[in-house]
């Protein structure tokens, strides 16, 4: 695999774990606080899915860097981390040679 391939796996990989932190935060632990008083499920959950949004979007920018995605696969792909189950769809593959 080459090293953008590799990069590209990495991020889609990042952008999978974001999602379902964001899946989790939103379903579970909003309901755990909201309805159950637990507090504690959004602290976790929300410090979890932001370090994993952070790293989503930095690795998104190096894949731009690098010239492994182009600005329009970036413009979908934080459109759609942005969106419940929105980073599942994302697919990078297509732009390795």
């Amino acid at each position: 695999m080459s090293s953008q391939g590799n990069l590209l796996n990495w991020t889609h990989r990042i952008g999978v774990w974001e999602g379902v932190s964001y899946v989790l935060l939103l379903f579970v632990a909003m309901p755990l606080k909201h309805f159950m008083g637990y507090k504690e499920a959004v602290r976790w959950t929300g410090s979890a899915h932001g370090f994993l949004f952070v790293a989503f979007m930095i690795a998104l920018y190096y894949s731009l860097h690098v010239g492994a995605i182009n600005r329009k696969q970036i413009i979908r792909a934080v459109l759609l981390s942005f969106i419940p189950f929105g980073t599942f769809y994302l697919s990078f593959h297509k732009s390795v040679n």
